[in-house]
């Protein structure tokens, strides 16, 4: 599973529609471009094959100021929104995902109601729990690594991130569950992108707005 689509369609998803430029900016915002592909090639790449494959739908809009070729917008489908949700729930409960996956599931989490994010969230524990018990039917944590070697580390790790990943997400599901954050169906949302033109303090590099894939 990759980060970028899920990124990528949420961003569409909230601005009901987005060009380029925007999309880029807004997960540079959350600084998605440091703990996860979400690179400016990667953002437009995946922007056209989205497009291309129904997800999205492309609009061509007025020519740029600068004199360029129309700027492209674009907005997600019903297949699109359904492969959204599928990637969000699928990313809250996998416990063998790489940290971008998890982050950014919690950047969209509150697009589903509070009672599934509780539910997918105690799946998440379940799952990592049944997974350190297949580790230590091997090894004995108490016993230490060594016993097994230097390869016996491997094993300790995953022991201790099982341990801590579960405890962590305990905590979340206490929060959550606890009345924390705004959900689908409650309300108005956070609002976590910017406003056309309003200024990136943590855009990566020099780009122009005209940028926009």
């Amino acid at each position: 599973m990759s980060a970028i689509r899920l990124l990528v369609l949420g961003a569409v998803r909230q601005h009901g529609r987005a060009h380029g430029y925007q999309v880029r900016n807004d997960l540079e915002y959350w600084g998605a471009h440091e703990w996860s592909n979400a690179k400016p090639g990667s953002i437009y790449h995946a922007l056209k094959q989205m497009a291309k494959q129904g997800l999205l739908l492309a609009h061509e809009v007025a020519p740029s100021t600068a004199g360029g070729p129309p700027r492209t917008e674009y907005e997600i489908t019903e297949q699109g929104t359904d492969a959204y949700l599928t990637l969000l729930r699928e990313s809250l409960t996998a416990y063998d995902q790489r940290p971008d996956i998890l982050s950014a599931a919690l950047g969209f989490m509150v697009d589903l109601p509070r009672e599934e994010v509780v539910a997918l969230l105690e799946e998440r524990v379940r799952r990592i729990e049944e997974w350190r018990s297949s580790v230590t039917h091997y090894y004995t944590p108490e016993e230490g690594p060594e016993r097994l070697g230097h390869i016996g580390e491997i094993m300790n790790n995953w022991v201790f991130s099982a341990d801590t990943g579960a405890e962590w997400t305990r905590g979340l599901i206490g929060r959550v569950a606890g009345g924390a954050y705004t959900f689908a169906g409650e309300g108005e949302p956070f609002v976590g992108v910017l406003a056309e033109g309003e200024e990136n303090p943590y855009a990566a590099g020099d780009r122009s707005p005209e940028d926009d894939g």
